[in-house]
């Protein structure tokens, strides 16, 4: 029984001890920053088509416009399965217009690019009274994954130059590095909303317009706590 009430009495006078324990090694922190743009090589497009009446005379019908659509983008070299339906105005237009003969369809596609050049291409061959509107949904890069890692490694090589410097007018050698936390700011994301321009088309003599979109910017921001020796 002494020998336990010893044991805890010894194990409880080195508590304080080890509570005291600091780290007294001299340490200096620095942040390091890099940027750049690029140039989106995937952009997603909506495309509005809809059915459209010359008094009682129905000019165009929805097949028909998805059939000239259709043709537009293989003729563009374009892989067809890179034109999807986003949505249908009525879930059974067929019964719709045996209801109404006024019933005007439309649908909405969503198709997928990687030169922004070919959109103007496929948009005139299209009846242009019959697209309600176009508008860029989302863009981003093939490549993401490998410009953020380089941006990365750019954001820490500017940080140990920073520290590097620092250390020097101190008189002092830069150590390891103790601690690293890596931030990515980026200014947009891969889905904007509705990015940047909208056409709509109202009038008969509507052109399609060229569709323009921001480069995506791309920020990396690192902590780094050095040692300094």
């Amino acid at each position: 029984m002494k020998k336990l009430f010893l044991l805890i009495l010894l194990s409880g006078s080195l508590l304080p001890v080890f509570a005291q324990t600091t780290d007294t090694r001299r340490k200096i922190e620095v942040v390091g920053n890099a940027e750049t743009e690029i140039v989106p090589d995937i952009i997603y497009v909506a495309i509005s088509l809809g059915e459209y009446f010359n008094g009682n005379r129905k000019v165009a019908d929805i097949d028909e416009l998805e059939k000239q659509l259709q043709d537009a983008v293989i003729k563009a070299g374009i892989p067809k399965e890179n034109l999807t339906v986003n949505n249908v105005s009525s879930y059974n237009y067929a019964w719709e217009k045996k209801k109404n003969p006024n019933f005007a369809a439309s649908k909405q596609y969503r198709l997928k690019l990687s030169d922004i050049s070919k959109f103007n291409e496929i948009i005139s061959s299209i009846d242009a009274k019959a697209i309600q509107s176009t508008h860029v949904e989302s863009y981003e890069h093939s490549k993401m994954a490998a410009f953020k890692k380089d941006l990365r490694k750019k954001a820490l090589e500017a940080a140990r130059e920073k520290a590097q410097y620092l250390a020097e007018t101190l008189n002092d050698t830069l150590g390891d590095a103790l601690e690293v936390n890596v931030t990515d700011n980026d200014s947009n994301p891969v889905q904007p909303v509705y990015a940047n321009t909208i056409m709509r088309y109202k009038s008969e003599d509507a052109a399609p317009a060229d569709i323009a979109f921001q480069t995506i910017k791309l920020n990396a921001t690192v902590r780094v706590v050095f040692q300094l020796n």
